[in-house]
């Protein structure tokens, strides 16, 4: 790369509590809704159960046991460079049922040690507050947030763990890739952004979009209040950008990505503008759709908008309205479809990858909101080979590298604002979609395949000692 990122860019690694630490049930932790979820594959959907059912695979409950040896892999991150970590406080720790007074001490001073061992190492911690592990109880007890009583256990929530760690953490983000949910039809989403399952009749469009804003009161009411506790405090959101290209350039197709995208920015545009958009209203409007929010929750959206808009970019997709040309039917524009992009290649997992594509979405992030930004995800998920104690994963290196160059172009050529750069996976962990272990994200090996079978040794990949260098040049 021709030009340096600068002195102060945070280098760092990202991960969520509920797939690496593992201790699902240790020291008073409440279920959370990650821990429902059994071990899927490629190609097949994790279940999502009633509770816990003895004799089901459940990856998250040992997940790397991160709790235990976080000292370990802290010490590997220092050796790596990193000036960050982003990870998750896992909500039922804090609050085994979500619903509580009182906070749960057991988990409190566990995240007072790790957040200890961090700085001890010349680490910063970046956290996320809700990182798919809302309370399993605020599920059942309450359907999750489609009911407004969540939107103050979220904030009770956040006020005692962000007053606990005042003087420990600078960078916050409220609702992990909240905007996943945008069309409210995939159950995996809807049920790791909201904690909700429909039942028999509901629009789950129209709870979705009262479920997503209800979050973003729940936000915007953090971020004031956090602002209050410590004036430093840089809180942002968090979102899952991936751009949708008009296939062709016919008129249709270009309006047609407009219209997917506004589903992708309705969250974003409220965090950032603290307004509802007019899209999104004229919508609901043409929808005949009842979403509830008050003058006092109007006021809290104009009152706490965002710092910084933090986000995971890992591909980016196509639509087109050419009849001759087959997809995936959506509603967002008559005749749409989304379709694959013939002009880039996809992983294993079909994610089609697309390095330019992030600079793109620097670019156009950007100029909607004049804010700072943070890619907080950014990976590739692979089949990992182990020989003779050694994984050389060129593919990963290759993947990111050709991604922190459009990044460094974003920066020295476009303008860019961008605080920091921390991908996804630092080490292995249990992958959100699938629940594999043999998906792998890391720079660090964990010994444990999908069965759960393993010693859970950590080793040194190929591209571990590349981002070691890549920071090294880069300080």
């Amino acid at each position: 790369m021709a030009n340096k990122f600068p002195k102060d860019f945070l280098w760092g690694g990202a991960a969520a509590a509920h797939q690496i630490e593992g201790a699902w049930n240790a020291d008073g932790k409440g279920i959370s809704i990650a821990d429902v979820m059994t071990a899927g594959a490629n190609g097949i959907a994790r279940e999502i159960t009633k509770g816990v059912i003895p004799g089901k695979n459940y990856p998250n409950h040992e997940a790397i046991d991160f709790y235990h040896r976080y000292k370990e892999d802290i010490a590997l991150f220092k050796e790596l460079g990193l000036n960050v970590f982003r990870t998750s406080i896992n909500w039922a720790r804090i609050f085994p049922n979500g619903d509580e007074e009182e906070p749960n001490e057991a988990g409190l001073q566990f995240y007072d040690n790790l957040f200890d061992e961090l700085l001890r190492n010349g680490i910063e911690p970046v956290i996320t507050l809700s990182h798919f592990e809302i309370p399993y109880h605020l599920h059942e007890a309450y359907g999750g947030f489609k009911n407004k009583k969540l939107i103050d256990f979220f904030v009770h929530y956040a006020e005692t763990v962000m007053t606990r760690y005042q003087k420990k953490v600078k960078y916050w983000m409220t609702f992990n890739e909240i905007n996943n949910q945008a069309d409210g039809q995939h159950e995996l989403h809807t049920w790791t952004n909201s904690a909700m399952l429909f039942q028999a009749g509901e629009n789950k469009e129209e709870l979705t979009f009262q479920a997503g804003l209800n979050e973003l009161i729940a936000s915007a009411k953090v971020v004031r209040l956090g602002h209050k506790i410590n004036p430093e405090f840089q809180i942002g959101c968090m979102m899952a950008y991936v751009p949708v290209y008009p296939y062709s350039c016919n008129p249709e197709d270009l309006m047609a990505s407009v219209k997917v995208m506004d589903r992708r920015f309705f969250y974003s545009d409220i965090h950032a503008r603290g307004v509802i958009p007019t899209y999104a209203k004229k919508y609901w409007e043409e929808k005949g759709y009842q979403i509830e929010i008050t003058e006092d929750e109007t006021q809290a959206l104009k009152e706490g908008t965002v710092d910084y808009i933090g986000f995971s970019y890992y591909m980016s997709g196509a639509v087109t309205t050419l009849p001759e040309i087959s997809g995936e039917n959506i509603t967002d524009f008559p005749g749409a479809k989304v379709v694959r992009n013939p002009y880039v290649q996809a992983s294993d997992w079909g994610w089609q990858i697309d390095p330019v594509g992030l600079r793109y979405t620097l670019n156009v992030v950007y100029e909607r909101y004049n804010l700072p930004l943070f890619i907080v995800e950014n990976g590739f998920g692979a089949y990992d080979r182990l020989e003779d104690g050694q994984v050389h994963d060129t593919y990963r290196i290759d993947y990111l590298q050709k991604h922190i160059e459009q990044m460094n172009l974003a920066v020295h050529v476009d303008g860019v604002d961008l605080l920091g750069y921390t991908p996804w996976g630092i080490i292995d962990l249990v992958s959100f979609g699938s629940g594999e272990m043999e998906k792998r994200y890391g720079m660090i090996y964990v010994d444990k395949d999908n069965e759960g079978k393993g010693s859970l040794v950590r080793l040194k990949k190929d591209s571990f000692a590349w981002y070691q260098k890549l920071i090294q040049e880069n300080q």
